[in-house]
């Protein structure tokens, strides 16, 4: 059974009379040639000695027209041994019936084997590779010479994924074929993440309304590979119109029912089917096959005839040709064959043999027919496979008897020496990958580039020469095929709402996160100590960052810190050379030098806070700076305590003068206006009993240094229980910055840390607030007031340094800090110092007991109405007051 025709003719649908079998239309030469091929077969196994020595074979051939019905048709025709399709078992005559080699298509094999099985008859296809043929419950007696299509979906997906195409369509034919071969490459690829950008499905019948649907979804696709699985005559449609309208830049990849079959490789077609990529079955030479074919006799039977005729256009009946020329007034179409034109000069697909394939399979179906029928009558009595019977007849034998032979049948082919058996009713899985290869003549020929063999490991089943291969573009290079391309490391895929997982977007890491590879799902984190590069596609350490000695900046706050400390030390210096000068011997110069001293510890503490945090120097740096300024600031305390009482005493001292002044005053104005004398002594008394009553301050040296001590102590004993029950220590700070390790040190107790720089400020608002007090002591050298001065700037710098820490990460957290220390540290050096070294060295005479006590300021001495000796008297208390009250 072959489908010498391309299909039946249409029916007129009338029910009113006896079906009649269809007519068939449309000459198929490549299936014409598979005929002539069995025929040889035939002969060629007749004329043996070896093989069926005393049988001869016999043939009848059925016509499936490539449609279902006419192959059932067919079937029970040959069954019944009628020239209908009568449902009864074997009416006829003659030879026994041996096998039916056929159907051709898969569809058509699948419904004779139905018929078939049911009898238990044997059949060998040839060309029907379904992998739904597999099922023996369903066809118990089917036989095939090509390979099953699930090695066909593998391979296929093999080199799919092999070229890495994650982006392709599927076209398949709409029967059991084109559905089962394309369900199962799509099983194969989709497990290995590739997508179907579309399927399509070609119509059985002539469709021009699909066949534009279907141009028209190729050509608006994204896929660039296609993938087909239809037999030539099913795809022919799609590919005229695809040539039509000018389709290029595909890579088709064919199944073995298309590969190499010159309905499809027409003329024209280079543009659009050039680099095709498909899996032949394995081919074969056969000897004497072309000379048998180009000897074909026309006149040998009503099909060769009509072979010749559609050929070479011509008519070989005479009294046929009489007929058309009264129809066409006098004239033959085509002409009258004369029976001897040459089929060698047409060189057309009939006498092609340079690919023989499915006519390679042909060949081998008959020649297993044969082995089997020549195993059943060779069978010896008494050693023969059938219980009770032993061996078959071979004149009389039952299909079933010669299906067990079939099953078990063994041998080489002749002229190959391919040793063919059946697998379950299947033969290995070998192809041959094809290439369509164009010439500069635009003329298209097959390139064997590789192999796969189904049965071996999978790591060597496919063979492919990837150089070998030319593709359907200038490019040398596979072509790529993806919907969305490769995410690159450093991004990760981000899947497309809607869409297959093929189609996504490469979304860049976030900081802090990787992919070191391509198509990654997901970012991974770094570690707590590492961080990503620019790229996102690795993991490198941080940046280990502290304010360190040796940078320009650690430098210069060294050299800033060094530089304050040598001031100090200089001012120290200067203060000892003249320690026995009223200057220095004011308000206490032992608490001066401890203001030096502890100015000096903050000067060079602030080095402390530089280089890699270490236990020592967190512990040091913190502790240090605390106890200088709490030094710092008790000394000023303890100095300005006293400037304030001096102030407050004057104060009360003017207050009790005021007084008494206005008490003479006014008897002054009283006597006057009596008319007595100028009173001058009579008032003095009482002056000067006012000025008796007011006392010294009781504030001494000893209780100034007492209160700095004590003050001092405080802030000792507070960093002492800090440091046994929270100590500082180093820590790695990985929040703060993310592509950096800040070495800093923590504080071990926020609570406490607050409490003891609390404390220096409540130090520092104490002696402020006396200072402040103190500022208008009128003294020729205002000490109160420069230590105002030396506190506001002490102030200014620590509350503009809060959100400038803040604010700030890492070193320069710290250089701020040091900032800090090294202004408000300056500040109090310059505001306090400075002034007293001016006079010491540049103003000696300004330098005496004189200079160091208070003094009013001029007041006019007139009144009215009274004696001059009144504001006399008055200046005379207020200084004995005032001199009283500066002596300690």
């Amino acid at each position: 059974m072959f489908p010498v025709h391309m299909s039946t003719t249409s029916s007129d649908g009338n029910t009113s009379r006896l079906p009649a079998s269809s007519g068939c239309e449309g000459m198929n030469y490549r299936t014409f040639r598979w005929t002539q091929t069995m025929l040889f077969a035939i002969n060629e196994i007749n004329e043996m000695d070896d093989l069926l020595p005393d049988t001869d074979l016999g043939y009848v051939i059925y016509d499936s027209c490539f449609t279902i019905s006419k192959a059932v048709e067919g079937t029970l025709t040959y069954l019944t041994g009628q020239d209908e399709a009568v449902p009864n078992y074997r009416c006829g005559a003659g030879a026994p019936l041996a096998a039916l080699v056929g159907a051709g298509g898969s569809d058509l094999s699948i419904a004779t084997a139905r018929i078939l099985g049911l009898y238990h008859f044997p059949q060998v296809s040839y060309s029907s590779t379904c992998s739904a043929l597999n099922s023996k419950f369903q066809f118990p007696t089917f036989l095939r010479t090509v390979p099953n299509d699930e090695h066909q979906s593998a391979a296929m997906a093999r080199l799919v994924l092999h070229f890495g195409w994650t982006w392709v369509g599927t076209i398949a034919a709409d029967d059991d074929y084109g559905k089962y071969g394309i369900k199962d490459f799509k099983e194969e690829v989709e497990e290995a993440g590739v997508c179907i950008s579309y399927s399509e499905t070609l119509p059985k019948e002539n469709s021009p309304e699909d066949i534009q649907r279907i141009v028209q979804t190729v050509i608006e696709s994204t896929a660039k590979i296609i993938v087909v699985f239809s037999s030539d005559v099913d795809l022919s449609p799609l590919v005229l119109e695809l040539v039509r309208r000018n389709v290029t830049n595909r890579t088709w990849i064919a199944s073995e029912a298309w590969v190499t079959s010159a309905l499809i490789n027409q003329p024209g077609v280079s543009s659009l089917l050039g680099g095709t990529i498909g899996f032949g079955v394995k081919r074969g030479d056969i000897p004497g096959l072309q000379r048998h074919l180009l000897d074909l006799d026309p006149y040998a039977d009503s099909l060769n005839e009509e072979f010749w005729e559609t050929l070479f256009n011509c008519t070989l009946d005479y009294g046929k040709a009489l007929r058309k020329a009264k129809a066409f007034n006098g004239t033959i179409p085509g002409g009258l064959c004369t029976g001897t034109e040459s089929l060698a000069q047409l060189n057309n697909t009939y006498s092609d043999t340079s690919q023989l394939r499915i006519t390679y399979s042909v060949y081998k179906a008959v020649y297993a027919v044969a082995h089997a029928l020549h195993n059943l009558e060779h069978c010896e009595q008494g050693r023969g496979p059938f219980i009770g019977i032993g061996c078959a007849d071979i004149t009389k034998f039952e299909p079933w008897q010669l299906m067990y032979y079939l099953k078990n049948v063994r041998f080489k082919v002749p002229h190959t020496d391919e040793e063919v058996y059946f697998t379950d009713g299947d033969v290995a899985g070998f192809y041959d990958i094809i290439n369509w290869v164009v010439d500069g003549d635009g003329v298209i020929s097959y390139v064997t580039v590789g192999q796969y063999n189904g049965s071996a490991a999978p790591e060597e089943r496919m063979r492919l020469m990837n150089d070998s291969i030319v593709w359907n573009s200038d490019a040398l290079e596979p072509p790529r095929s993806v919907c969305s391309e490769n995410c690159q490391p450093g991004t990760r895929k981000g899947i497309r709402q809607g869409e297959p997982v093929c189609c996504f977007d490469c979304i860049p890491c976030a900081d802090g996160e990787i992919s070191n590879t391509a198509n990654a799902r997901e970012c991974v984190l770094c570690s707590g100590d590492d961080w990503s590069n620019d790229a996102h596609d690795a993991c490198v350490p941080k940046i280990i960052e502290f304010l360190a000695f040796g940078e320009p900046l650690g430098i210069t706050l060294i050299v800033i810190s060094a530089f304050g400390a040598l001031v100090t030390v200089g001012v120290a210096v200067v203060f000892v050379a003249y320690v026995n000068t009223p200057l220095v011997q004011a308000n206490d110069a032992l608490l001066s030098f401890c203001l030096l001293f502890s100015l000096m510890v903050t000067f060079l503490c602030s080095i402390a806070f530089l280089g890699e945090p270490q236990h020592w120097s967190c512990m040091t740096s913190q502790v240090a700076l605390a106890m200088g300024f709490a030094l710092c600031l008790s000394s000023l305390m303890g100095k300005t305590a006293l400037l304030m009482l001096r102030a407050q005493a004057k104060k009360a001292a003017r207050a009790e003068v005021k007084a008494a002044a206005k008490a003479a005053r006014a008897a002054a104005e009283a006597a006057a206006s009596n008319g007595g004398p100028d009173v001058i002594a009579s008032n003095t008394a009482n002056l000067g009993d006012v000025a008796a009553r007011v006392k010294p301050d009781g504030l001494g040296s000893a209780h100034q240094r007492a209160m700095t001590a004590v003050a001092t102590l405080i802030q000792a004993l507070a960093c002492t229980v800090w440091l046994v029950i929270f100590p500082p220590y180093p820590v790695k700070n990985t929040s703060a910055q993310n592509v950096k390790i800040i070495l800093e040190c923590n504080e071990g107790s926020v609570v406490f840390i607050c409490c003891i720089f609390a404390y220096d400020i409540l130090l520092a608002l104490l002696a402020f607030i006396f200072a402040f007090l103190a500022r208008k002591l009128e003294d020729h050298f205002s000490e109160a007031k420069c230590v105002t001065f030396g506190l506001l700037v002490f102030f200014i710098v620590w509350i503009s340094f809060v959100p400038a820490y803040l604010s700030t990460r890492g070193k320069f957290m710290v250089a701020v800090q040091i900032f800090a220390i090294l202004a408000s540290s300056f500040g109090l050096l310059a505001c306090v110092f400075l002034p007293k070294c001016y006079i010491l060295l540049l103003k000696p005479e300004r330098n005496t007991e004189e200079m160091m006590r208070p003094h009013d300021r001029q007041r006019d001495a007139t009144s009215t109405g009274t004696s001059a000796s009144i504001a006399t008297a008055a200046t005379e208390v207020n200084d004995t007051v005032a001199s009283t009250a500066i002596d300690d």
